[in-house]
């Protein structure tokens, strides 16, 4: 582990030649830019597709063609009960039990369905406890939930907002506002990583400041999962969800999870849509009145598991259980603080990086906010062949992806950016 960084390019290869994980880069598909490998720093919009998608997709579709409806009981991998092949490596990802995740649905749908379950406002407690600037997404599931209860979002919601002159939210001043509301609150909901700034809450003291005051605790981790380690059955947080086609690599509008901690997800009496999948399977084909829910997460299912669009969610949770968490996030570390090196030695374009710089208050992406020329500077790098995002109204997001991002990408990054006039 290098304790000095160099902007060299011999620097950056050298680290890439004593990569351990550097292979892995090998298993995923690169858009090309004058016929080569783009530079892709966008796993935090959409993840690169995993090579053995394919193959995996055309085993399912022969075995749809050889056996019809029976592929549910005789096909390979049976697809009554797909979602379950892969449930322990999930649970890996989020830190978990295997009964308190499953693969479902998509991120809101997931977000509004438990919302529906752990938002049950009554008397003076209804308040929800969220981030200011979260993912509009999350803004309008909140804001639709406090008005189906017949709430007004201006009196029901309150958001925490970053210090004056600050961009970034200060995990005190949430905690301290949780306390300050005391008993009005019904719900403390965070995105675990901030789309925009890349800020990394510290979800274990919000959820023990939310529990402490009789309040739910719930998370989107749609830019946490497979990013940052997360403890969530160890942290007591009661409920998230994600979608899986950021950093878990499952294709456009793959597959969402859920996770419920098994106090809840045990709790047959808690109120939770009911749906024919997430019956007790022992019984789901007797086609009987009652809903009798299975045991754990699973239970928050509704229809049945969406095969074609598990597979790519399959062939990526496989190759995160073979790299292993622990190594990708100490790459991720390194990488994402050699491109933080390598940014501050930039002196002649107006930006500023607002993510934090502490390690464990982030994952692995960086937002550099221009002051101005953010767009020309944008576009110069995708006419590079260097993948980032924009985001309005003048950030560039960058994320060094340890699964296939290298210390020779971060240099070619940091080479266009000096060549900018």
């Amino acid at each position: 582990m290098p304790t000095t960084y160099e902007a060299t390019l011999e620097y950056a290869q050298g680290q890439d030649q004593t990569d351990t994980l550097y292979p892995f880069r090998e298993r995923f598909i690169f858009p090309q830019h004058e016929g080569a490998d783009v530079r892709y720093f966008c796993g935090n919009s959409l993840g690169l597709q995993p090579k053995s998608v394919s193959y995996l997709m055309e085993k399912e579709l022969r075995d749809w063609g050889k056996y019809g409806v029976e592929g549910h009981f005789r096909a390979a991998y049976p697809w009554f009960s797909y979602h379950h092949f892969f449930t322990d490596r999930l649970a890996k990802v989020v830190g978990a039990e295997k009964d308190e995740v499953v693969a479902m649905n998509t991120l809101t749908v997931n977000l509004h369905m438990l919302m529906l379950s752990f938002y049950r406002p009554h008397n003076k407690r209804y308040k929800i406890i969220m981030e200011a600037g979260a993912f509009p997404s999350d803004q309008y599931a909140v804001e639709t939930q406090v008005r189906m209860h017949g709430y007004d979002p201006e009196d029901a919601i309150i958001e925490i907002t970053p210090q004056e002159g600050a961009h970034l939210i200060e995990d005190i001043d949430i905690i301290n506002a949780i306390k300050e509301a005391g008993d009005s609150v019904a719900l403390v909901m965070i995105g675990g990583v901030n789309y925009y700034t890349g800020q990394f809450f510290d979800l274990e003291n919000i959820t023990k400041a939310a529990h402490s005051v009789g309040a739910y605790a719930g998370f989107d981790l749609a830019h946490a999962a497979g990013n940052v380690q997360l403890q969530l059955h160890s942290w007591n947080v009661d409920f998230a969800c994600w979608c899986s086609y950021k950093y878990l690599n499952s294709g456009p509008g793959g597959v969402g999870g859920a996770f419920v901690h098994e106090r809840h997800g045990n709790n047959p009496d808690l109120f939770r849509l009911a749906g024919w999948w997430g019956n007790d399977e022992k019984t789901r084909f007797k086609m009987q009145k009652g809903f009798v829910p299975q045991k754990g997460a699973a239970s928050w299912q509704m229809s049945n598991a969406p095969v074609f669009n598990m597979v790519a969610h399959n062939a990526s949770l496989d190759i995160f259980e073979k790299a292993g968490l622990p190594a990708l996030r100490e790459k991720s570390i390194q990488l994402t603080g050699y491109m933080e090196f390598l940014l501050r030695q930039i002196t002649h374009l107006p930006f500023e990086i607002i993510t934090p710089s502490e390690p464990s208050r982030r994952g692995c992406q960086l937002s550099m906010l221009f002051h101005e020329r953010g767009k020309e500077v944008f576009e110069a790098l995708t006419q590079s062949g260097i993948v980032a995002d924009w985001r309005e109204p003048n950030v560039i997001r960058i994320a060094p992806v340890p699964l296939y991002n290298t210390y020779e990408d971060c240099y070619k990054f940091y080479e266009v950016l000096t060549l900018i006039s």
